[in-house]
C-alpha cells in the first residue's frame, strides 16, 4: 500500500491559473514529486500516474472543478489502481454559488463512499504559489450506522398517514406526522368552536394535543383563556391548503 498523501505537504509549487484543467498538472506533479513518486502525464488515457519503487501506482485525474464526469472517471479509474485522486482547482474567493463552497462536506462525504481520494489545489496569489491541499485519502468505505436517524426515519414513516406528500420540490410545506395531528386538532376545532384541550384530545384522537396547540408551531390555534383554543387565521388558511389531507385523515380515521 502507497504511503498516504496526507502525511505532508510540500511548497514545491509554480503559480498557476484554473482555466483549464491542465493547468493543474504542474502542481500536483510537483507536489507528488516532493514525496518520492515518478510521475508522468496520459497514460492510457489517465491525467496523471504515479509510482514510488515498487509500490502500486497512484492515479489523479485533474479538473478545474468539481463536477459529475470528474466522479465518473475517478470510478472508471478504479478498476486499473486501488489509490485514485480527483484534484480539483480551488479559486482565491469562491462566489456565493460555488459548489465548492455550498457542499465541501457532501464532496468530502461522497468521495468517502466511493473510495476516492480528493486533492484541492488552491490558486495563487502575488505572493504565494498554488498549493495542493490534501482533503481525503483512497480508502474501503465501511458506513457507519447513525441508529438515532435511522429510528427517527421508521418512527416518522410508521407515524405518517397514507401519502400526502409528492417526491421532489413542491410549493406546500411537506406533511409529517406531527402535521397530521395538528391538522386532526385543528379539524375539531373548527367544527366545535373554542374547545378545551382535553376534549380536542379525546376528541381527535391525538394524546399530546394540548402539547401541540400550546407549542403552535404553525400558528394555527388561538387561546381565548386558559386551556380553551380556538383557530386562528392561518389555521383558517391551513384548513384551505389541507383540505385533501383532512379528507384523508377523516377517510383513515373513520375506517
Amino acid at each position: 500500500m502507497a504511503t498516504k498523501l496526507a502525511a505532508g505537504l510540500t511548497d514545491r509549487l509554480a503559480p498557476v491559473g484554473f482555466e483549464r484543467e491542465t493547468d493543474l498538472y504542474a502542481p500536483v506533479k510537483a507536489f507528488l514529486e516532493g514525496q518520492g513518486y515518478e510521475v508522468k502525464a496520459e497514460i492510457n488515457g489517465c491525467d496523471l500516474v504515479a509510482r514510488r519503487g515498487d509500490e502500486p501506482p497512484v492515479i489523479v485525474e485533474l479538473k478545474a472543478g468539481f463536477t459529475l464526469p470528474l466522479v465518473l472517471q475517478g470510478v472508471d479509474r478504479l478498476a486499473l489502481a486501488d489509490e485514485v485522486y480527483l484534484a480539483v482547482g480551488v479559486p482565491r474567493r469562491p462566489g456565493p454559488g460555488s459548489l465548492w463552497r455550498r457542499e465541501r462536506r457532501g464532496i468530502l462525504k461522497l468521495c468517502r463512499r466511493l473510495g476516492l481520494g480528493l486533492l484541492a489545489v488552491h490558486e495563487p496569489t502575488a505572493r504565494k504559489p498554488a498549493l495542493v491541499e490534501p482533503m481525503l485519502d483512497p480508502a474501503p468505505y465501511r458506513p457507519r450506522p447513525e441508529r438515532q436517524r435511522r429510528s427517527k426515519l421508521l418512527r416518522e414513516f410508521a407515524h405518517r398517514v397514507g401519502d400526502p406528500n409528492t417526491g421532489g420540490t413542491s410549493r406546500r410545506p411537506i406533511v409529517t406526522a406531527y402535521r397530521q395531528d395538528a391538522l386532526r386538532c385543528l379539524s375539531v376545532l373548527a367544527e366545535r368552536g373554542p374547545t378545551r384541550a382535553a376534549e380536542v384530545a379525546r376528541a381527535s384522537g391525538v394524546p399530546k394535543a394540548a402539547a401541540i396547540m400550546y407549542r403552535d408551531v404553525y400558528g394555527w390555534f388561538e387561546r381565548p383563556q386558559r386551556g380553551v383554543y380556538a383557530v386562528s387565521p392561518k389555521g383558517q388558511a391551513a384548513l384551505r391548503t389541507y383540505a385533501d389531507v383532512l379528507d384523508q385523515l377523516g377517510a383513515r380515521d373513520s375506517a
